[in-house]
């Protein structure tokens, strides 16, 4: 059994069918008993990244409220939910002194190194589709996996 800390380029893959949906859908089945945890921020992310998505034509509308409506179900049951708070703040303050991301970006990164320090483990597998912010993450030696290079 392990941690996954979904990055919001990863979790939105599954719900929308892109390269690497199948690798997190078979990382997510049961018999695996992994954890899967997401910042609280990621929800604003997610209904971005559908309504993007929708207002792009790639999807419908009752089709994007469906998943977001399905994502907020699962919000409480699947997902181990990472707060944004002061530490995640402070710590995404000082991802963007050294590394070249962007906000939400270092947000990100600055919630899996937060659960890191408090999970007890040896931390959560940051799992991400975006090169430059798995590139700061390996170089921070944060376990990675991008599911569309797996796929």
């Amino acid at each position: 059994m392990a941690l996954f800390y979904l990055e919001t380029s990863a979790l939105v893959k599954l719900y929308i069918r892109e390269p690497g949906t199948e690798t997190l859908l078979r990382l997510v089945r049961r018999e695996h008993n992994h954890r899967f945890a997401i910042l609280t921020v990621a929800e604003v992310e997610f209904r971005s990244a559908i309504r993007r998505r929708e207002r792009s034509g790639d999807i419908e509308r009752d089709v994007a409220t469906d998943l977001i409506h399905r994502f907020v179900g699962h919000l409480e049951s699947k997902f181990v939910r990472q707060p944004f708070n002061e530490t995640v703040l402070q710590t995404a303050c000082a991802l963007i002194d050294s590394y070249p991301l962007r906000a939400y970006d270092a947000v990100q990164l600055a919630g899996c190194l937060v659960l890191r320090e408090t999970a007890g483990t040896d931390g959560p597998v940051f799992v991400c589709a975006d090169m430059h912010l798995l590139e700061a993450a390996n170089r921070l030696k944060v376990s990675t996996m991008n599911p569309a290079a797996e796929a």
